[in-house]
């Protein structure tokens, strides 16, 4: 393994990261910090090695201890995959197991003009984690732009997310938390109300965490041909990294961990589309139903009187 200096690095949100991720970031992804304002936090590519090596590489190991990798074969498969044979995303995701970057992610392409658009976004001071969406003619979604920043009030929030949005692009709806709606004590205003007034409109989502992940875990199954529900363009780094990195929540395994805080905000924003999209298409589908209920009794009644004569008239029964 290459030597490296443990140093912090700054995400967008602000957090120092230092760790398997950091590490992993740096020696099997080699995705490097070359554009910050920060000269330090800037990193050189040439100072980094890694080699891979697996325990059969370890001569003297092998040597003196031929029984450590039978011991390391009965390890639970998730850890003998990272220690046996040196997988470094069997550690991580945890909670969404089913997640796999050959399979849920995709290059990015022209999106046609006729996909329905969407955006949802989760906010705090601490940081705006944004993704657009697009939905294609079989109803799969594709997350093809994400924007994730810490320090961002309000106004702030909604002109970065305007900004990265193309002048042509149509959004049907921009998906919010609820809290959104919480009003201010200082203001007297909800966040929401200045979202608005800044030229961002947005509508009230579900903030069920077990709903919500339960509806991603759903979205990243194969639909009928055989492809997820929820493919994600490679650019969205942040949104593969961190659902690729988010664990298991340890007192119920039907939602995800709260920490590290650093990867919840974009599986949150992605967790408000889902969830969002499904109570959409569930709303859509009790009206149609409910349209065509009243059909079908506009018809009977319609039947009925042209079989039946409708209701007997004082003309009928000799009154007049």
């Amino acid at each position: 393994m290459g030597n490296h200096e443990k140093r912090g690095i700054k995400s967008p949100c602000g957090n120092i990261v230092v760790g398997h991720r950091w590490v992993k970031r740096l020696f099997i992804d080699r995705d490097y910090i070359t554009d910050s304002p920060n000269p330090e936090e800037n990193e050189n590519p040439e100072d980094y090695t890694f080699i891979f090596a697996t325990v059969e590489d370890n001569k003297v190991l092998m040597e003196k201890s031929p029984d450590y990798v039978r011991m390391l074969s009965k390890l639970p498969e998730k850890i003998r995959a990272a220690h046996r044979y040196g997988d470094w995303d069997a550690m991580s995701g945890a909670y969404f197991s089913e997640f796999n970057k050959a399979k849920h992610v995709c290059q990015p392409f022209q999106i046609p003009k006729n996909w329905k658009r969407y955006r949802a976004f989760d906010y705090g001071l601490d940081c705006f984690a944004c993704g657009w969406f697009a939905v294609d003619e079989k109803g799969r979604s594709y997350m093809y732009r994400e924007f994730k920043q810490s320090g961002l009030i309000v106004q702030d929030a909604a002109k970065a997310c305007l900004e990265r949005t193309m002048p042509d692009e149509k959004i049907e709806i921009t998906y919010a938390p609820p809290d959104m709606w919480s009003r201010q004590k200082d203001t007297g205003k909800t966040m929401a109300e200045v979202f608005m007034m800044n030229g961002l409109p947005i509508v009230k989502t579900s903030n069920n965490r077990v709903q919500g992940h339960m509806q991603m875990h759903e979205d990243f199954a194969d639909m009928e041909d055989g492809k997820p529900g929820l493919m994600i363009f490679s650019t969205c780094k942040h949104a593969i990294n961190d659902i690729t990195d988010i664990q298991a929540d340890e007192k119920n395994p039907d939602d995800c961990a709260k920490e590290p805080h650093e990867v919840t905000h974009m599986v949150d924003c992605v967790r408000y589309y889902c969830v969002s999209r499904k109570l959409q298409a569930e709303a859509e589908q009790t009206e149609a139903e409910i349209r065509e209920m009243r059909e079908m009794q506009a018809d009977e009644e319609e039947y009925e009187s042209y079989m039946c004569g409708g209701e007997p008239s004082l003309a009928y029964m000799g009154v007049m």
